[in-house]
């Protein structure tokens, strides 16, 4: 059977997307950055490629290795690796700047702007791959991603965490901001599926819901009596809905949110907390 090969093994997709395969049946090798250098080294048939490194919250003061891990190894391991197919996950961060985030719309960056480097840096992934001949490159652009083990960095996993453990939060963003998440639950697969069959090279991967912070101050205040304030003049930060038309025609629609899911998902930060 042809191996699943997941760079970025210890993170919080990564990890899903192992355990999910290897309950499967299916063989996989489980790339960190401790094994790095040994696959470089070796170069052994990797099969199909799911590449989910990456840096999110640390990017800005890590310039180098964000460039190395969102472009340069990608561009090497396309040169060299012995695979079937290959996806790469970016990012619907890279639409920040966009009023309509579709796959085939045009992105604008500003290069000046320390917080674009994420953008560029995905951005630039993104054309090796699909500047790739073969159609089993493809890429995702990825939402926020929520679900048991999520990163405490992560801006819901800072509210949750904080939240755990103190029963209080104050956002840096204004309440009217607004953002779209998905599940683990449903990542995982649509993930898989596009890795395996995508008919086309590029899939935004997102519920194609926009949440306010006020909603989910809404539902934590409501289950868990935490108190959730912003603080004054917090800036209010707005992402175009994310248009799923292309993953909902060629698989399925995300049906989970995360209100729905978010009073459980506290309870067990929470749990967490006080273990």
């Amino acid at each position: 059977m042809i191996p699943v090969t997941v760079f970025g093994a210890e993170g919080f997709i990564g990890r899903a997307l192992v355990a999910h395969l290897r309950a499967a049946g299916r063989p996989v090798n489980a790339i960190t950055r401790s094994n790095l250098p040994v696959f470089l080294g070796t170069q052994p048939a990797a099969g199909d490629i799911i590449y989910c490194l990456g840096l999110t919250a640390d990017f800005r003061t890590r310039l180098l290795d964000t460039a190395e891990a969102h472009v340069a190894l990608v561009g090497r391991l396309l040169g060299t690796a012995h695979l079937r197919s290959f996806l790469y996950l970016s990012s619907t961060r890279v639409y920040a700047r966009c009023e309509v985030a579709r796959e085939d719309v045009a992105i604008p960056v500003q290069p000046s702007a320390p917080s674009d480097l994420y953008n560029i840096t995905k951005l630039a992934g993104e054309a090796l791959c699909l500047s790739d001949q073969r159609n089993t490159v493809r890429v995702a652009r990825l939402s926020n991603v929520f679900g048991s083990g999520m990163h405490r960095e992560s801006f819901l996993g800072q509210i949750l965490a904080e939240g755990a453990a103190t029963g209080a939060v104050t956002l840096r963003q204004s309440l009217r901001s607004a953002k779209d998440y998905i599940s683990i639950s449903e990542a995982v697969p649509a993930l898989l599926a596009i890795s395996r069959s995508g008919d086309a090279r590029l899939y935004n991967v997102a519920s194609g819901v926009n949440t306010t912070h006020d909603a989910i101050a809404s539902v934590l205040g409501t289950n868990l009596d935490w108190q959730i304030t912003a603080r004054e003049n917090a800036t209010s930060v707005r992402f175009p809905r994310i248009d799923v038309d292309r993953l909902t025609m060629e698989f399925a629609a995300p049906r989970n949110t995360i209100l729905n899911e978010l009073p459980n998902l506290a309870r067990s930060f929470a749990a967490e907390a006080v273990c």
